[in-house]
């Protein structure tokens, strides 16, 4: 079972789909870096660049929710293959647009098409590469998309930092929907997945409330999205909030928000490639999360407790080793994508990551609720406790699936 290979074909989808996925992280944190001076170039200013860049963050996590949920659909109702053209079209023409615009409600709106196109990419790139690599080797697929997509992480602030221009960047947006349109030449190559191909014609697909309507797959659901939850306190709990929790704790100088996350997003690339590797050497996906999971809670406790003054160098390490141990989203994904059939695998494999996301939204306002009562600190520390206890009970609770066979419906 060992020595099965994985065809010119199979390695043409893997490119394709990492390629894919790195232009997505890079559209997705270019928001982020170019926040400020695309609003500045609006005409906002003061508290308003922190009040309406955080509005549009949601309306663009909005956009992936419910793009999640659209794209699931359609790829287990149509083909895989459909939602990566599909996907791309639709968000490399929003950023293109997003280099436009000179009102903040085109920008909104934008955002928002942005993010539904964003959300149908990995999903989709993911399940067509686990249907189609033999069972051994399925985590090599998936790591390498994965790797290659946070990647694109660390290539926004550069291209964003490569012109002191108030208006570059616009010409940053141009680029990532310029790379999105020379993907679509890539996809051309591309074939459908031939196991959902051969799937009979009676078969009920992409029904997304037969995730609920059925206990068995709920819960198996549920831990699916409740595993990543660590993964995104991280990013947008403890390296969003670097420069604040700097200040708490006495770190010699400042963090910067901006090469917080770069560090972070460093730390999550070289993960993913490690974890996948991981779970490929231990031939086993859930014994990976969980050695993850345990050495990143030791890094979290030291990171809120035990950098009293530490260099601004010492406190970056600390954060890509952050990244690196919430790294997982590689195994994570594939692990998700194995637990269920053919015919709601598309729907599942889309929506998890885009829940784990949308799951930032209340883990944020339990955080900022708790820190008027107990500091910071401490409420950092309280939302961890629950994230990482959530997530090491479902990694508990789910079967093992290296090797399994995908070939069957639920």
């Amino acid at each position: 079972m060992e020595n099965e290979k994985i065809s010119s074909k199979a390695k043409m989808l893997i490119a394709v789909a990492a390629l894919g996925y790195f232009v997505d992280v890079y559209d997705l944190i270019l928001f982020t870096v170019v926040r400020n001076p695309s609003l500045m170039s609006l005409g906002l200013s003061g508290s308003e660049l922190l009040n309406q860049g955080l509005n549009l963050m949601n309306i663009q996590m909005g956009g992936m929710l419910i793009g999640g949920i659209l794209w699931g659909i359609y790829g287990d109702k149509k083909g895989r293959k459909s939602v990566l053209f599909g996907s791309i079209i639709l968000y490399s023409v929003a950023n293109v647009l997003n280099g436009l615009v000179t009102d903040l409600n085109l920008y909104a709106l934008l955002r928002f098409v942005a993010g539904i196109g964003l959300a149908g990419e990995l999903g989709a790139g993911i399940t067509l590469v686990n249907e189609t690599l033999p069972p051994s080797k399925r985590g090599i697929g998936t790591l390498i998309i994965a790797g290659v997509g946070a990647a694109g992480a660390v290539f926004a602030p550069i291209i964003a930092g490569l012109s002191s221009d108030p208006e570059w960047w616009r010409t940053c947006y141009f680029i990532g929907g310029g790379m999105g349109l020379a993907l679509l030449l890539l996809r051309l190559g591309t074939f459908e997945s031939s196991m959902y191909v051969q799937m009979d014609l009676g078969v009920e697909k992409g029904n997304f409330f037969q995730l609920f309507s059925n206990g068995r797959i709920f819960k198996k659901y549920l831990y699916c999205i409740l595993m990543g939850l660590p993964i995104w306190y991280i990013i947008g709990i403890l390296v969003f909030s670097a420069p604040e929790i700097s200040a708490l704790v006495g770190i010699d100088g400042k963090l910067s928000g901006g090469d917080a996350i770069m560090y972070c997003y460093l730390g999550l690339a070289l993960g993913d490639f490690a974890s996948g590797a991981l779970s490929q050497w231990l031939k086993s996906r859930g014994k990976a999360v969980f050695i993850y999971l345990v050495i990143a809670v030791g890094i979290c406790i030291y990171y809120l407790f035990g950098m009293s003054n530490i260099t601004t160098t010492h406190a970056y390490a600390m954060i890509a080793f952050l990244g690196f141990f919430g790294g997982y989203w590689a195994v994570f994904l594939t692990y998700s994508s194995e637990q269920f059939g053919t015919n709601i695998r598309m729907t599942v494999t889309t929506t998890v990551p885009n829940f784990v996301r949308g799951a930032l939204i209340p883990i944020s306002l339990l955080f900022k609720f708790l820190i008027p009562s107990v500091g910071l600190i401490h409420a950092a520390s309280y939302v961890g406790i629950l994230c990482f206890s959530l997530a090491i009970f479902a990694v508990s609770q789910l079967k093992e699936t290296y090797g399994k066979s995908l070939d069957y419906i639920e």
